[in-house]
């Protein structure tokens, strides 16, 4: 046995409360400072449109609202009116809230809609076309919160969006890579290409200025009329429309009946720090605790960032949760979720007596008796004056979704349906293999990896936390606290700093570059572990926190540090982190 297979042992015995082991990520720039309030988003244009908000008097709420509804117009691969997401809020005075507004499969779905007459998947069916598309929500989802919880009006918040679509914006380098790379999905609707794409075919490019007076013209009847304007009148009808000229089977009935859930948090506490993230249908909250309960119980801090004994605990702990998510959750209006048992800290107990400290596990050891989401999406969290927390996640699904527009709206379309189990142990596009509970059924939302978190300490905010990724939005989102927790980074270095992904299948531990030393990837081979890299590098996802109090735990702790310390992933080129 290796003498370094050790340290396990010898870390379960120590405490936990040794310092933290920082690793120095001398290419991480210093977070954000700020004193009043804090906006961090994939698109600069849409952070300064937050900011401009929480200046003029409006809460995170009313900033979240402006910051969705500016990403549709700058950010389309991502930000959107023809998708849906969620929202996390933590108020003021302490409580805390979640908003579904994910999109719901139509009236008409059914659970083989995407099988041959032999039972099996058919190619693209699930990604590609109108007949991939979900209801969207986010025209719901926003509404619903400003009313019930924001302090400013729809116009007001619609604005800077309707503006940018109207006279048009300037693409910087992340803009024009995000639209070349999309180039040869949008060509293929007729609609699309005519909005992102110049008459020639070829892309914008860095410099040149993109307008959509189409897209425009939508956000102006919807600030207008609210959201009837979209899902009861004219913009609806195109939608549908086009659907049933393009072989979907949206109907008017779709849109009339959709409605947005409030519902309860899911909430566990990790040393001390509360969580506060979302439920199902997300899987996002309840997997992230659940592996947090499980990494409870040993030493990260002590067993040190990046060491082969914490990746191997993090791995299991990923790959034991993974199975839960894929197997037991799904739409809770449709399946009983057991959420309770899979927080149970007595669950993570038992979890940790079935790892091994000195191999691998074996993902087929594990599998459930019932089996047979990239940058896509995106993600921004927003802090104010009186310390009002949202964080969103919300997407398309697909880059750029179908990469279809209903002719007249300027309105991309999701291809959500793809987050549906086609088929019982079937891999989907993020190679998730999923069980009966999320089966395609009328008005059911498909279950969503989409994890907007937040962290208080003492009753206090102390993190907001998100990002895109798919299936790997659970682990960034993770990593990124364990960062800040666990391992002293300052909030910048926490989202920058190379991740690992377990999801139990495929049973193989990703790795972003200079994630693992040549060291510990040898030594996780000999535990038996696949090790290997990723074709979804270098874009995993782009996280976006912010950190109250201090850029790191030690400067929070010690006092003295800004109040709203904010960071975009270093890998979106167009994001930024502003505050005031």
């Amino acid at each position: 046995m290796p003498h370094a297979r050790s340290t396990i042992a010898v870390g379960l015995a120590l405490a936990l409360a040794f310092a933290p082991l920082t690793p120095a990520f001398a290419a991480s720039p210093a977070p954000i400072e700020a004193e009043h309030g804090m906006v961090v988003t994939t698109q600069h244009l849409a952070t300064q449109a937050g900011v401009d908000v929480l200046k003029k008097g409006g809460n995170a709420v009313d900033a979240a609202v402006a910051v969705g509804y500016t990403l549709a117009v700058v950010w389309p691969e991502a930000g959107n009116i023809g998708g849906g997401g969620f929202m996390t809020i933590r108020t003021k005075d302490g409580k805390s809230t979640f908003i579904d507004f994910r999109e719901r499969a139509p009236l008409a779905s059914t659970k083989t809609m995407y099988l041959d007459d032999k039972g099996n998947p058919v190619k693209g069916a699930s990604m590609d076309g109108y007949l991939a598309v979900g209801v969207p929500g986010s025209v719901a989802g926003f509404e619903y919160a400003r009313e019930k919880y924001g302090t400013m009006a729809r116009q007001d918040l619609m604005e800077p969006g309707i503006r940018l679509a109207r006279d048009g914006f300037v693409l910087n380098q992340g803009d024009a890579a995000s639209f070349r790379d999309g180039a040869d999905w949008l060509k293929r609707d007729t609609a699309a290409a005519a909005i992102y794409l110049k008459p020639d075919g070829k892309p914008y490019g860095t410099g040149e200025k993109l307008a959509q007076p189409d897209l425009a013209a939508s956000l102006e009847a919807i600030s207008q009329q609210g959201p009837d304007a979209f899902y009861e009148g004219p913009i609806a009808d195109a939608i549908v429309k086009a659907s049933a000229a393009k072989g979907g089977i949206l109907a008017k009935a779709d849109f009339e009946q959709y409605k947005v859930r409030e519902l309860k948090p899911v909430t566990c506490n990790y040393r001390g720090y509360d969580i506060i993230s979302s439920p199902p249908p997300s899987s996002g909250g309840v997997i992230i605790c659940e592996i947090l309960n499980v990494l409870e119980g040993y030493p990260l801090s002590y067993l040190g960032w990046g060491s082969a004994d914490t990746v191997h605990l993090m791995a299991e702990a990923m790959r034991y949760a993974y199975v839960d998510r894929n197997s037991a959750l799904g739409d809770p209006d449709f399946v009983k979720n057991p959420v309770d048992h899979l927080l149970d800290k007595n669950y993570a107990a038992e979890i940790r007596a079935n790892i091994n400290p000195y191999r691998a596990g074996v993902s087929q050891d594990l599998m459930p008796r019932d089996l047979g989401e990239p940058r896509e999406t995106t993600h921004f969290s927003i802090i104010d004056n009186d310390g009002n927390a949202v964080a969103v996640t919300y997407t398309l699904n697909g880059s750029f979704g179908t990469g279809a527009v209903a002719p007249g709206t300027g309105i991309l379309l999701n291809n959500e349906m793809d987050d549906f189990t086609s088929k019982p142990g079937v891999p989907n596009q993020f190679g998730l293999v999923q069980g009966e509970a999320n089966a395609i059924a009328p008005k059911k939302t498909p279950l969503s990896s989409m994890s907007p978190t937040i962290i208080t300490k003492d009753g206090k905010p102390f993190m907001v936390i998100g990002s895109p990724g798919g299936s790997r939005i659970i682990t960034i989102t993770l990593e990124a606290i364990l960062n800040v927790i666990d391992h002293g980074m300052d909030i910048q270095e926490a989202i920058d700093a190379p991740r690992i992904h377990h999801q139990w299948l495929p049973d193989a531990v990703y790795a972003e570059p200079h994630a693992l030393s040549p060291d510990t990837g040898k030594i996780l081979t000999g535990m038996g572990y696949k090790v290997q890299g990723d074709p979804n590098w270098p874009i995993w996802g782009y996280g976006a926190g912010i950190l109250v109090g201090g850029k790191d735990l030690a400067q929070i702790q010690k006092g003295g540090g800004a109040r709203y310390n904010g960071a975009i992933d270093s890998r979106a080129a167009s994001g930024e982190a502003l505050g005031y």
